[in-house]
């Protein structure tokens, strides 16, 4: 017997929470989904992609050394979050329009068309239209 489950969110590390929530809206056109004060300066900040609802980024605000090292680094350099498109081509200009830093052309692979692009703190995402 299984369970009806599915991934809500994953947490990423920020600077600022407001810094990041202008960042995820402005830049990459998400939504706020969610931002409620928990006392003592945290917040429970969710930003999601435009789209059906899936998987959101939790934003945290580092406090620890150990955390504000991790900032932009929780992929350790490689690509790790990935952003699904239904068109690349309307996109791609549109986030490169907003200031979005691409680190290399489009290229078309067996499983779609992808950019790697670094949000504001240096984590590595890719920009994908899946084929098929």
């Amino acid at each position: 017997m299984f369970m009806n489950q599915r991934l809500a969110h994953v947490t990423l590390l920020v600077r600022d929470y407001d810094e990041a929530i202008a960042f995820y809206t402005n830049v990459l056109g998400f939504s706020l989904t969610s931002d409620l004060d928990l006392g003592e300066g945290k917040r429970w900040v969710v930003v999601a992609p435009p789209g059906p609802a899936g998987c959101g980024l939790l934003l945290a605000e580092a406090t620890t050394e150990e955390e504000i090292r991790s900032v932009g680094r929780q992929g350790a350099g490689r690509v790790w979050l990935f952003l699904h498109t239904d068109d690349f081509w309307r996109d791609y200009p549109v986030l490169q329009a907003r200031g979005l830093r691409f680190l290399e052309t489009p290229r078309r692979e067996a499983y779609g068309h992808v950019a790697v692009f670094e949000d504001l703190y240096g984590n590595k995402w890719d920009l994908l239209e899946p084929l098929g």
